[in-house]
């Protein structure tokens, strides 16, 4: 793929983009790591003229037999529907809208939040932030406090100001997800709401809401320190959990938590609970 790459390139392509070809999606890459999937597609815009039957030489030299390739010219509708090809907005819940950077328009009587699309974990395709995005509009108090441990791009803390939240702390231990962050806060203007970090170097809080749409695992090894952040009545809100994890998620959080509930979406759980009585 790199030769490739580095072919395409050399020969005046104005843009390259990887994709899936084999429907094996990437939820979660492991932080500061950029997988590809184990089939991919590969493709190259050139500008008006470019010498097609040269790059074709060029390529069938360069590319095993195995590997398929096709050249073809696109037409100016199709060009510009593969410009603006990305993750449409959507609407979530009652008020939320969630609409790529360069969006404008937010309907009547919602409540907008932008985002660079694709620059780290969290775009509201995904079940685990959708539901995240869901209970945000149905039960966040005006003037909490969040914390959005595990933040991505950020979008449920940014999200959650939208709604009112008071101040948020975003914090993830991906250096993409942090970046990610700071830039939707800039494009959202939440600098001065919006706190980034890294896990060590958060402050001791005491917040009102806890998002963490990571993993079981982590979700159970964090669950005392979560206990400590969240004020008596506050609530803790867990995703990315699957539905088989969910019993062994809802258990370590029973010494400190109370009234758990589960919702459930294309084998994905949501778990929320609120903080017991000191």
């Amino acid at each position: 793929m790199p030769r490739a790459e580095a072919l395409l390139e050399l020969a005046g392509a104005e843009s390259l983009s990887l994709g899936d070809a084999a429907d094996d999606p990437i939820l979660e890459p492991a932080p500061n790591e950029t997988p590809l999937w184990p089939a991919v597609e590969l493709s190259a815009l050139f500008a008006e003229g470019a010498n097609l039957d040269a790059l074709r030489a060029v390529l069938a030299g360069a590319c095993e037999s195995a590997h398929a390739f096709a050249l073809g010219a696109l037409d100016e509708d199709a060009w510009r529907a593969a410009a603006q090809r990305g993750i449409p907005p959507r609407r979530f819940g009652t008020r939320i809208w969630l609409a790529p950077a360069n969006d404008p328009a937010i309907p009547a009587g919602l409540i907008g939040v932008r985002l660079h699309m694709g620059l780290a974990f969290g775009t509201g395709e995904h079940p685990t932030t959708a539901l995240c995005l869901e209970w945000l509009d149905a039960e966040l108090e005006p003037g909490a406090r969040v914390l959005d441990y595990g933040c991505g791009s950020g979008v449920l803390a940014l999200a959650a100001l939208a709604l009112g939240a008071e101040r948020a702390w975003a914090v993830d231990n991906d250096d993409q997800a942090l970046i990610a962050t700071r830039a939707n806060a800039q494009l959202n203007r939440r600098e001065a709401q919006l706190f980034v970090v890294a896990p060590e170097a958060l402050p001791p809080l005491r917040v009102d809401v806890v998002l963490a749409n990571i993993l079981a695992g982590p979700l159970i090894a964090l669950a005392p320190m979560f206990a400590r952040q969240v004020v008596p009545g506050g609530r803790v809100v867990l995703s990315g959990i699957l539905a088989r994890q969910a019993a062994s998620v809802a258990a370590a959080y029973e010494p400190w938590f109370e009234r758990i509930a589960t919702c459930e979406r294309d084998s994905w759980t949501r778990l929320d609970a609120a903080r017991r009585p000191e």
